[in-house]
């Protein structure tokens, strides 16, 4: 597959998990969801299920412990003023994290499918127009300078005694100096780099004709297959429950 069709497919799937009626739709989506883990991404989807869980799983418990512990009804159930259950809040809590949840892993799968390639010929290999690609590339350039300035900030406080190494109630209090530190070590670094580094290094035109070589194609390959079984499935999702509703 290329980029452009694994990025497409991803955003197909991802439209159909915010959509989707039913167990019936989900069930198909689910299915394709995991045909492609195994066929395009093999076992590195088990990072994919890590990272998701990471992510949601915190949600969940926050979540089932406002509505389901606290509030014990749906917002459904609120909103049409009838009386609530605590079983209502939970299937609300886990439609939400489960949507939320495929999404996540859907993200992660499309990622580490070309986890193989840097993030520039990633970007380079995208049917995209120049502006968009350089876009791109400055964009992950100032995450890797904010991650940069985190590991240099975070560094420079537990050599100054402010914060500790292992979790404590002091580097809560102090959470505040690390993101001030945090803030300032990144606007320094950028500015820096705009102001002298770039125009120095002419940087903004090599890299205008790094992303403009390739001409990539739109879809080819693996991207004529799965992206038809994509919109067929599509089709299957949107009309299966509807049916199954009506017999």
């Amino acid at each position: 597959m290329t980029p452009n069709g694994a990025y497409t497919l991803g955003f197909i799937l991802i439209a159909l998990g915010m959509g989707v009626a039913g167990p019936r739709g989900a069930a198909v989506l689910l299915a394709l969801t995991l045909a492609f883990a195994l066929i395009e991404v093999r076992g590195a989807s088990l990072i994919a299920l890590r990272r998701a869980a990471v992510v949601v799983l915190p949600l969940a418990l926050f979540m089932s412990l406002v509505w389901v512990g606290i509030v014990g009804e749906s917002p459904y159930q609120i909103a049409a003023e009838s009386a609530g259950t605590r079983a209502a809040a939970l299937a609300y809590v886990a439609t939400l994290c489960g949507r939320l949840f495929f999404i996540v892993v859907v993200i992660q799968l499309m990622f580490l499918r070309f986890a193989k390639l840097s993030p520039l010929q990633v970007i380079r290999a995208l049917a995209l127009p120049a502006t968009v690609k350089r876009i791109l590339v400055i964009t992950l350039s100032l995450i890797g300078t904010l991650r940069h300035a985190i590991d240099r900030a975070h560094t420079a406080l537990i050599a100054a005694g402010t914060l500790t190494g292992a979790p404590s109630l002091r580097n809560i209090l102090h959470s505040w100096r690390l993101i001030q530190a945090v803030w300032l070590s990144a606007i320094t670094i950028m500015v820096g780099r705009m102001r002298d580094k770039w125009p120095v290094e002419n940087t903004i035109a090599r890299l205008d004709d790094t992303l403009a070589g390739g001409g990539p194609a739109w879809f080819t390959g693996g991207d004529r297959i799965w992206l038809p079984i994509s919109l067929g499935a599509a089709a299957v999702i949107l009309v299966a429950d509807r049916i199954g509703g009506a017999l």
